[in-house]
């Protein structure tokens, strides 16, 4: 089988970087011409490196997944990668080469190596039926962040937000607090809060996400002031006046 070139369009780098490195692993041959970090930088990369596969995220700034796998429609195989199964189920049951699910695992990375070549001999497919399905239950529902990528030194870590106990404005950027550690997040709290489970994640002050699931207990200072107490951490988090509501029931 002749060599073939890939491009890999995902606007996280830590997991460009990841599936970059462990598809060098299960297919050395396979060229990575271009990574993509934006929707418009893959739909170049389409045109300039006329790529075998494509595999693309869902979910990317500037034009999304979806609209770059029109372009990619009928000229390359296309993996989806995403973090929202039932979007990639759909896809592939409806005959997308296949999908990968964030965080990448190499056993399911492998089947996918094993489909695409035995893909590489037929005519990429057409992917309308697909797109218009996966538009519609995009358009249908709403999902929310399942992991955040967050700096602790030189290290990057991939955290669910399962393990999240609060998050913490810090200047434009944002603190993770887990069980266990504190990790930074370069985005703001706003930001984040957009993406996250409002019925998970409760803001209890201005600077304040909580899981609320990690709340052990709320307690009241002699001021009549809320603090809430964690599971998992020693600290307590203050509430301001505009949360208190969140707590009657409590």
């Amino acid at each position: 089988m002749s060599a073939a070139n890939a491009v890999i369009a995902e606007d996280e780098r830590i997991l460009r970087t990841e599936l970059r490195e462990k598809l060098a692993e299960l297919w050395p041959e396979l060229t990575i011409s271009a990574e993509a970090a934006d929707g418009i930088a893959a739909t170049r990369a389409l045109d300039t490196y006329e790529p075998d596969i494509l595999f693309l995220d869902i979910e990317m700034p500037g034009m999304t997944g979806l609209e770059v796998a029109r372009q990619a429609s009928g000229r390359c195989h296309v993996v989806f990668v995403t973090a929202y199964d039932k979007y990639a189920v759909s896809a592939f049951e409806q005959g997308a080469v296949d999908y990968v699910m964030k965080p990448f695992s190499i056993a399911r990375l492998a089947e996918t190596v094993s489909r695409l070549k035995a893909r590489l001999r037929t005519k990429p497919a057409d992917l309308d039926g697909i797109l218009k399905a996966l538009a519609s239950k995009l358009e249908g529902s709403r999902e929310y962040l399942r992991w955040v990528t967050a700096s602790q030194g030189d290290n990057v870590f991939l955290i669910t937000v399962d393990e999240v106990c609060y998050f913490q404005a810090d200047s434009k950027y944002t603190m993770v607090m887990t069980p266990a550690a504190e990790a930074l997040i370069r985005r703001p709290i706003k930001d984040l809060e957009a993406e996250l489970d409002p019925a998970i994640f409760w803001r209890i002050h201005r600077g304040t996400l909580v899981n609320v699931n990690e709340i052990a207990r709320i307690n009241r200072d002699f001021r009549g002031h809320l603090h809430v107490c964690l599971k998992h951490r020693k600290e307590t988090l203050a509430v301001s006046e505009p949360y208190v509501h969140l707590f009657r029931q409590m």
